[in-house]
């Protein structure tokens, strides 16, 4: 993968922002707690670099339908260090630094539907798979580097400064777009009449009328389930009787878990089989945090948690490789625009859920709970891709140049 000058360049840009974006987020808590001494405007503030991905996936998805791809990223790459270098401005009213945030969240999610239809000509076949593995892994490391050394910087700059760095990634990130992906045309398909905006709403439809790719969507929407736990880790390990440190453990268990299962299941699972295991595996990776109901200890959760993480990240990979693939190219922007943007949607009302569930039964109740939940999901939505494959609605996703098998 690394020999393609492309996928250096897309991989190298997002890892680049990426690490501006986690900075950016731990910059604007301290801030925003800092000027209101308010923890409810600091976590409203921390969720809108996170909701308005749900809209922007699916009103503004369309956009890399309709325009060169990498031009898409490009311009999102810029307009949103333009307005970053504007929350940065000191003495910022914080209504017009929410406006300001969620015109930049909304821009990050036509970027990465963009980015997502672009990459399977980056990468055909096999190594598409393996791109996102890749991904997958670096962007898990950087994001748990990028909180701890967003904090560890904080300490000898401002937030503001930190903010202007973040500005600076997308600069970067912009400049090696353009210098690093080639030029491909608009992608091709019918019409562009109606608005960007009714193509995320005929995106759902497509979905919901396909079903190896409905089957699929569910099982890549299920993931939410399983990010429970780590939302869950203070009251987890105060539950325990433990204090900061476990939290820390325990937040790390899932990330840590996800970097250890990409690797594995690319390297030791055989490309034909990758795609007849995602029901399988999607089903096995609730287990670990069913098992949770028996309250294993400090170490059995971070074994538990980290091997739940290793089993969903092996099956969400290919779930996503596999729905790309069945997506025609002209449509993949709204697509995985909507797809994305169900995703934050199901993760945000999981997280909710299970709140609710450890202040009533308690949080190791609750983990379990989620756990359980995700595997009646994983049943059903895997005997729904299994027919599909079977009926061969699903069969391109095995052939030979979908799957190398």
């Amino acid at each position: 993968m690394f020999r393609r000058g492309e996928f250096r360049a897309l991989w190298g840009a997002e890892l680049i922002s990426l690490a501006g974006d986690q900075l950016a987020r731990v910059a604007l808590a301290v801030l925003v707690y800092g000027r209101t001494g308010s923890a409810g405007w600091a976590a409203a503030v921390y969720a809108l670099t996170f909701l308005p991905a749900m809209l922007g996936g699916v009103l503004l998805g369309g956009l890399a339908d309709r325009h060169r791809r990498r031009e898409v990223m490009v311009v999102a790459d810029l307009v949103r260090a333009v307005l970053v270098a504007l929350m940065a401005l000191p003495g910022l009213s914080l209504w017009l630094l929410c406006a300001l945030l969620v015109v930049v969240v909304l821009l990050s999610a036509v970027h990465s539907a963009a980015q997502a239809a672009l990459l399977p000509a980056v990468l055909p076949d096999d190594l598409f798979e393996r791109g996102l593995a890749v991904r997958q892994i670096t962007s898990q490391a950087v994001q748990l580097v990028a909180f701890a050394g967003g904090g560890l910087l904080l300490v000898a700059v401002t937030p503001n400064v930190a903010l202007a760095l973040d500005a600076a990634t997308f600069v970067v990130s912009a400049v090696v777009l353009r210098l690093g992906v080639g030029h491909r045309p608009v992608p091709g398909g019918e019409e562009r009449s109606r608005s960007v905006a009714h193509d995320g709403v005929e995106a759902i439809r497509e979905i919901l009328a396909d079903p190896p790719r409905r089957a699929l969507l569910c099982l890549v929407w299920l993931v939410s389930c399983y990010v429970v736990p780590e939302a869950l880790a203070a009251p987890y390990a105060a539950h325990l009787g433990q204090g900061s440190l476990a939290v820390g453990l325990l937040m790390a268990a899932d990330p840590a878990g996800s970097v250890v299962g990409a690797f594995l299941f690319h390297r030791l699972v055989p490309a034909g089989q990758r795609t007849r295991l995602i029901g399988v595996v999607a089903v096995l990776a609730g287990l670990p945090l069913a098992l949770c109901l028996v309250e294993p200890g400090l170490v059995g959760s971070i074994l538990l948690w980290g091997l739940s993480g290793a089993l969903s990240t092996a099956y969400l990979i290919q779930a996503q490789a596999v729905f790309v693939r069945l997506t025609p190219d002209a449509q993949r922007g709204r697509v995985v625009g909507v797809a994305a943007a169900g995703l934050v949607a199901t993760q945000g009302a999981a997280v909710f859920l299970g709140g609710l569930l450890a202040d009533r039964l308690g949080p190791a109740m609750a983990v379990a709970i989620a756990g359980a939940a995700g595997m009646v999901v994983a049943t059903a939505s895997g005997l729904a891709w299994r027919a599909a494959r079977r009926s061969g609605d699903g069969a391109a996703a095995d052939s030979p140049a979908a799957d190398a098998s």
